[in-house]
């Protein structure tokens, strides 16, 4: 592709060297350079991609895309200077690849919790309705049928494009997409065309990164505040933050909750630990799957639906096959007459909607294992200790995914948030399959077992090393 052309969305603040030369790539890692690519200088968060630039150039790059052009010689090749590299790079991105999102009905997805399974049961249910659909998710992205891995909830911007691309070359329709909030930061999401974008919730999370609630609360915001006139969006009235994620986009709004008016409201009629009867806009319909949180996301999805023109009757319909998505709150019953709960629940308030639910519907005691992940925010540790404790009747702390940090510490920082009375009462077991084991050896007869924090994960990092761990294997190893 032409640079002129190429570089039509950037507005830059210069560029020094010819623009009617063709590009043969584009790369934001110097390692890939090869003659003719673009290479975009991003700061990064640990490196800064603007030391690499003079590498770059000696293989051969035609050109840089850059927010500093102090520190290398140009030679021949083509210097864009421009305000921000992370957002060139995701403008770039779309035009490479033929703006392809333009050529789909693309649906953002953001929030704390309910992510993945909106954007998931979203996927499902437009591909049961004859049409063809994909999916950018945490647990794995999908172009119609084929699988393709996921490593982050959103992919890097060039990571995005092309399976964006992939899709319209297989004739998809829709695509629904996790945003999350470092993609929405770093810009990866630049130069998409949202036809509507849908909140879930907002809790504590993240802010490792984002330092407080209020810039976390933002940046999830601007995912709306960037919607044009003819999108829709679909927001949680029953969250505070609801009705704020809206307040400065030019898009439609649509609202859901399951305690006051709004465009799709819901109640539970009846549950279980299968299934809930529920009254959708004044209509029943039987579902697989359980809680009000899910009670929410079931709205919202049925809203997100009907926003791009479903059937409503036939949605409901469709919404009563759909089954769980892996890892969140899955169930494994044991011949023994107790069921295991395994729920991806890693933050204060998804742990606490969990252990809610099962608090309502359960006949006998709740066991819950849980951890925190390493190298994230120390301050929610102490915090889902209490929440665990407070709502269960055997608790047992152990490993989520410590990275590089020392397992020990971690549990040492959840079991700060106890009091010594509560800690007596609490089982510390640093070996999660061992934590497990313990809980499934406790159970009895109407027990329920809560395994959270990683839910579809089937693995642990522990000082760096990946392992191969699968919460739903060590349960079905005990039975």
């Amino acid at each position: 592709m032409n640079i002129s052309e190429l570089i039509q969305d950037l507005r830059p603040v210069q560029v020094t060297g010819p623009t009617d030369r063709e590009i043969t790539g584009i790369e934001f890692d110097s390692r890939k350079i090869q003659p003719g690519n673009l290479f975009v200088a991003q700061c990064g968060t640990t490196v800064d991609g603007h030391q690499f630039i003079q590498s770059c150039i000696d293989k051969g790059a035609a050109a840089v895309v850059c927010e500093r052009t102090e520190g290398f010689e140009a030679g021949g090749a083509t210097v864009i200077q421009v305000k921000s590299s992370d957002r060139a790079l995701g403008l770039l991105a779309s035009r490479w690849y033929g703006c392809p999102s333009r050529k789909l009905r693309l649906v953002g997805v953001t929030g704390t919790n309910g992510k993945t399974a909106i954007a998931t049961l979203l996927y499902r249910l437009t591909r049961q309705m004859n049409h063809k659909a994909g999916l950018l998710s945490t647990v794995c992205n999908y172009i119609e049928d084929e699988a393709v891995p996921a490593t982050h909830t959103t992919p890097d911007a060039l990571e995005l494009n092309r399976l964006l691309a992939r899709m319209v070359d297989a004739g998809c329709e829709y695509a629904f997409m996790e945003v999350s909030s470092h993609s929405i930061a770093q810009e990866r999401i630049a130069g998409l065309d949202f036809d509507g974008a849908l909140f879930t919730n907002l809790t504590r999370d993240h802010l490792d990164y984002h330092k407080t609630f209020d810039n976390y609360r933002d940046t999830k915001k601007r995912l709306f505040d960037s919607l044009k006139k003819d999108a829709f969006a679909l927001t949680n009235k029953d969250d505070k933050n609801g009705m704020v994620m809206v307040q400065n986009t030019k898009a439609r709004v649509f609202t859901y909750s399951t305690r006051s008016l709004a465009d799709f409201k819901g109640l539970i009629l009846e549950e279980g630990l299968d299934g809930m009867l529920l009254m959708i806009n004044n209509k029943e319909v039987m579902v697989r799957l359980v809680g009000r949180f899910n009670l929410q996301n079931l709205l919202c999805i049925c809203g997100a639906a009907v926003c791009l023109g479903f059937d409503r009757d036939e949605t409901l319909r469709i919404l009563s096959l759909l089954r769980p998505v892996n890892g969140r709150f899955e169930t494994i019953h044991s011949p023994k007459g107790w069921t295991a709960v395994v729920d991806y629940a890693h933050t204060p308030d998804a742990v606490e909607n969990v252990i809610n639910t099962i608090n309502e519907i359960r006949k006998g005691r709740l066991i819950t294992v849980v951890g925190c992940g390493g190298n994230r925010d120390k301050g929610k540790r102490p915090m889902m200790a209490q929440i665990a404790k407070r709502g269960s009747d055997q608790l047992i702390l152990t490993s989520d995914n410590p990275r590089d940090e020392e397992p020990l510490d971690i549990l040492k920082d959840m079991a700060a948030g106890l009091t010594e009375d509560e800690l007596r009462q609490t089982l510390i077991i640093e070996d999660r399959a061992s934590a497990i084991q313990t809980a499934c050896t406790l159970a009895q007869d109407k027990d329920v077992i809560l395994i959270a924090g990683k839910g579809h994960e089937d693995y642990q990092i522990v000082k760096g090393v990946k392992h191969h761990f699968d919460d739903h294997e060590e349960v079905k190893k005990y039975i």
